[in-house]
C-alpha cells in the first residue's frame, strides 16, 4: 500500500508555517489491516469476529451506551463490522456482553509492558477473573520475550478520529484544507494524511475530553467535503515512535496477535506501527 503522510502540530499550522514530523499514530490498530475476502478460511474469520467483538465491547464502554443512535462510536464501529461479513449473531452476542447482560461482575483492566528492550506495550482487559486474566497475558509476553513492566510514560492519552474523502466535484486539496479547518476549531491537535487502497484519510488526535466535540464536528461537514467518519476512539499515542526493523516488526506482530487471541484483551498499543 502505498501512504502519503503528513503530520502538522497545531500551533504550525496556525502560524502556517509547515514543517514535516514524525506522526503520533503509530501502534494503533488500524481496521485497514484486516480485509475480509471472499473465500475467506476459517482463521481469518476468526481474527475479524474476534477484533469485531472487542471493538463493539470497547465502543458500548467508551461510548456509554448499547444504542447505537445515542453512541456516534458504536454506530461506526457497527457500520463497519456489517461491511466485513460479521453474522448478525455474533454481532448481538458481543453488544449483549458489552451492556451487561452477560457481563456483570467483570473488571477493567490495563497491563503495562516492555518488548525487545524498546517497545512499550499497553494492554487494555475486561474480566471476570483478574488472576487468570494476569496469568494469560503474562504467558504470552515470557513466551516472546517481553515482560510486565510500568511504560505508561511512553504513551499519551489521546482522542482518535478517522475520516475518509470520497469523491466530489471539488478539488482534493481544498476538501482537506477545509476538513483541517473545521477540524482545528473542534480542538483537535494534530492530524496526518494517508492513502489507503486508493482512498484520501484524514486521522486526527485531540484531548481525550474532546473526542465528542470534534466527532461531532466531523460529522457536521458539509455535504459537499464528502468526509466520511471511518473511526472515533480513545487511544494509546507513543510519545515517541521505536526504531524499527523488519524482524522487530515481524517479532511485534506475532507478540500482539498472540495477546489478542486472549478473549480477555480488548485492545493493545504499541510504540512501534504495524
Amino acid at each position: 500500500m502505498f501512504n502519503v503522510r503528513r503530520f502538522i502540530p497545531r500551533s504550525l499550522l496556525l502560524h502556517r508555517s509547515f514543517t514535516l514530523s514524525k506522526p503520533t499514530f503509530s501502534g494503533h490498530n488500524k481496521w485497514s489491516k484486516i480485509k475480509q475476502k471472499k473465500g475467506a478460511n476459517d482463521q481469518q474469520k476468526s481474527v475479524i469476529y474476534g477484533r469485531a467483538n472487542r471493538e463493539i465491547m470497547v465502543a458500548v464502554r467508551e461510548g456509554g451506551s448499547g444504542d447505537p443512535n445515542l453512541n456516534v462510536q458504536l454506530a461506526t464501529v457497527l457500520k463497519r463490522v456489517k461491511e466485513l461479513g460479521v453474522p448478525r449473531e455474533n454481532i448481538e452476542k458481543a453488544l449483549t456482553k458489552a451492556t451487561g447482560g452477560k457481563g456483570k461482575g467483570s473488571e477493567s483492566l490495563m497491563y503495562e509492558a516492555i518488548a525487545f528492550n524498546s517497545v512499550g506495550i499497553m494492554i487494555e482487559c475486561l474480566t471476570d477473573n483478574a488472576n487468570r486474566t494476569l496469568h494469560s497475558v503474562r504467558e504470552v509476553l515470557n513466551e516472546h520475550g517481553a515482560r510486565l513492566t510500568a511504560v505508561k510514560f511512553m504513551f499519551q492519552r489521546k482522542g482518535y478520529v478517522k475520516v475518509a474523502l470520497g469523491s466530489s466535484e471539488l478539488e482534493l486539496s481544498e476538501r482537506v484544507e477545509s476538513l483541517i479547518d473545521i477540524a482545528l476549531g473542534a480542538d483537535a491537535e494534530d492530524f496526518e494524511e494517508t492513502i489507503e487502497d486508493g482512498i484520501s484519510m484524514v486521522e486526527f488526535t485531540c484531548p481525550p475530553e474532546k473526542l465528542a466535540t470534534l466527532t461531532s464536528a466531523i460529522l457536521s461537514c458539509p455535504t459537499t467535503l464528502a468526509a466520511e467518519l471511518q473511526e472515533s476512539a480513545l487511544i494509546f499515542a507513543p510519545t515517541d515512535t521505536s526504531e524499527r526493523s523488519e524482524e522487530l516488526e515481524s517479532k511485534l506482530a506475532e507478540l500482539v496477535e498472540g495477546l489478542e487471541g486472549n478473549e480477555d484483551v480488548l485492545q493493545v498499543w504499541t510504540t512501534l506501527d504495524l
